[in-house]
């Protein structure tokens, strides 16, 4: 906004090709190299910082970011690459510091609020700059940029101890207006992005703005789907239907254990009740609800990992992640960890990721916790078709497309998305037709006849597979894959007539090409035949 020239570069997997940092260093000819350091790419951070100023020692490398504002003093102290460090919300403060640099105003920059820097041989740290009030005075990125993740709020009014947010952001929530929020979502469906994350804390503190923006989006016509987090404590069946009509496909939420006295040790403060709530009104909306669990805590025991295993199969969650706990610089328990042992953050001189809580308790062990996690995971995989089994969601008409909808996505995570290839799930198959049919008991739904059709290929029953297929491009007459699934059907039944009925119509598919090249061949037309596949091969 500032006209300054800004590109974002992602580089979470440059260490795959390492040899491209100096090419595009040389070629991009950065003045200032700003890196968002969460904590375990700090050592990336580090390497491309050390190659910049190979290629330009005047180059100023400026981190930012959690990982650097409760490390700041460990970098400048420790790597003389890194010149400055932006501390909490970096908006304001970056902005002020290239404004310094640009004029060459060097004196002034110790009076830009929020940044710490070397200066005559010392490590200097100038006043914090105050919270962002007004977060609406931010430019839209949307107006610069295309992503995926959003955010409404900054700041946590929980205080959970493996969480750095409280700290960072403060405990004060503040909020963008629904207007700032629903343009920037408009913004990025132009731009044909139809997914998004919102990566509040707690996404649904404020029932009345969500519903609000909610409603926004439906009388906007975005057809978006998107995921969201939030607390059990702070979820109702009104804001979840407006959130469910208004796309929303998923919710995680933290449940951490099982045992209320592993929750009370990590500062979570929820019921078993609230929990179990917020789960069944979630899913009966056609929600699917995430549950974060978090494994290896202070006073873990067989006892408590069975606990969270019977509460597992109260809440009955469509999705879980587990993690092992992590001990992270400015969350209480890191604090607690190295005030207990008289460590600094030295520490993380090492390269090492992050710190697993069991290795700083004798009474966990490696072998234990992996144990733990063994045990949380085989018995969710081995419940969850029970868990889809009891679905039961709301009999609310105008929210049977959104049911279908949620069906037929919960469908394809057997069939091919993140469960096809777990093992320990048996029957994968057979719980995706289920799923599709249930989908269809809805209404009529493209992805379920999609994949019912081609379920039905997999087992051969291409008679059956033409029928749920025929059905579907009757109510999707323009729909590219179910013809193409089709065509696919009636070649395995020796109709290649017809199938290239389907398929000539799909020439601009490269798949299409290839198909239509296969019937010219089983109808011995060897000139179209050579024609087609002549195509694929220049495609």
């Amino acid at each position: 906004k500032h006209a300054y020239d800004v590109e974002i570069i992602n580089w979470y997997n440059i260490n795959e090709a390492p040899q491209n940092i100096k090419s595009e260093l040389m070629k991009k000819k950065p003045d200032v190299i700003g890196f968002s350091i969460l904590h375990a790419n700090r050592w990336g951070g580090i390497d491309i910082a050390r190659i910049a100023k190979q290629v330009n020692p005047k180059v100023k490398i400026v981190f930012g970011g959690i990982g650097a504002t409760f490390l700041w003093e460990h970098f400048l102290t420790h790597f003389p690459e890194v010149d400055y460090v932006i501390i909490g919300e970096g908006e304001y403060p970056f902005l002020n510091l290239i404004q310094c640099l640009d004029k060459g105003e060097l004196r002034e920059i110790e009076q830009v609020k929020g940044i710490a820097f070397w200066q005559d041989g010392q490590v200097i740290r100038n006043q914090d700059a105050e919270p962002i009030c007004e977060l609406d005075q931010l430019p839209n990125p949307a107006q610069y940029f295309g992503y995926q993740h959003v955010s409404l709020t900054r700041g946590c009014a929980a205080n959970c101890h493996f969480c750095g947010s409280p700290q960072f952001w403060g405990r004060q929530v503040r909020f963008h207006s629904t207007d700032y929020f629903v343009e920037q979502l408009f913004l990025l469906y132009k731009q044909n992005i139809r997914f998004f994350y919102v990566s509040d804390d707690t996404f649904t503190i404020n029932a009345r703005r969500v519903i609000e923006i909610c409603k926004k989006m439906i009388q906007l016509k975005l057809d978006v789907q998107w995921a969201a987090i939030s607390r059990v404590d702070m979820i109702n069946a009104d804001i979840l239907y407006w959130m469910r009509k208004a796309g929303c496909i998923q919710i995680s939420y933290g449940v951490e254990s099982g045992s209320d006295k592993i929750r009370k040790l990590l500062g979570k403060h929820i019921s078993d009740q609230q929990i179990r709530r917020a789960f069944e009104l979630t899913q009966k909306q056609g929600i699917m609800a995430r549950a974060y669990f978090i494994y290896g805590c202070p006073q873990e025991s067989w006892h408590t990992i069975e606990e969270t295993i019977k509460l597992m199969d109260a809440i009955k969650p469509l999705s879980t992640i587990f993690y092992i706990l992590d001990l992270f610089p400015g969350t209480a328990l890191y604090d607690d960890y190295t005030q207990r042992n008289n460590l600094n953050d030295d520490i993380w001189l090492k390269r090492i990721e992050d710190i697993m809580y069991f290795e700083t308790d004798p009474s966990l062990s490696r072998d234990l916790i992996l144990a733990f996690g063994k045990r949380l995971r085989n018995h969710f995989y081995e419940k969850l078709p029970e868990f889809i089994e009891v679905l039961d969601l709301i009999d609310a008409k105008e929210l049977y497309p959104q049911h279908s909808d949620f069906f037929s996505r919960l469908a394809l995570t057997f069939e091919k998305g993140d469960y096809a290839g777990i093992d320990a799930i048996d029957r994968k198959d057979q719980i995706a037709e289920k799923l599709y049919r249930r989908s269809l008991a809805y209404g009529h739904n493209a992805r379920a006849y999609l994949g019912l059709g081609m379920l039905y290929q997999k087992r051969r029953a291409f008679d059956e597979s033409i029928q749920i297929l025929s059905t579907g491009i009757a109510a999707f007459p323009k729909d590219e894959q179910l013809r193409l699934c089709l065509a696919i059907s009636y070649m395995n039944v020796g109709n290649y007539h017809k199938a290239l009925t389907f398929l000539l119509e799909l020439q601009h598919l490269k798949e299409g090409i290839y198909f239509i090249a296969k019937c010219y061949q089983a109808l011995n037309d060897e000139s179209k035949a050579e024609l087609y596949l002549k195509k694929y091969n220049t495609w």
